[in-house]
């Protein structure tokens, strides 16, 4: 009678633990994959927006020494 007892309890936890705690934690993360793949789709959709309506022109390169300061050490 007590391992009966004890096999419904058993099998009651693996119930409680699958319905309230496995299957929400599925849910949970298939919705925020699909959120995920839903914004990096509308990201790359204004990244191709943006750069269609660029220049595609050569691009200068800025000469960037003349901005370096040179600092000594001073003791």
């Amino acid at each position: 009678m007590i391992k009966l007892i004890f096999q419904l309890f058993i099998i009651y936890l693996l119930y409680k633990f699958v319905f309230e705690f496995i299957i929400p934690v599925y849910r949970t993360t298939s919705q925020v994959k699909k959120k995920m793949n839903e914004m990096q789709e509308k990201m790359q959709e204004q990244e191709n927006k943006y750069n269609n309506h660029t220049n595609p022109g050569p691009q200068t390169k800025k000469n960037f020494d003349a901005d370096y300061i040179d600092y000594e050490e001073v003791k």
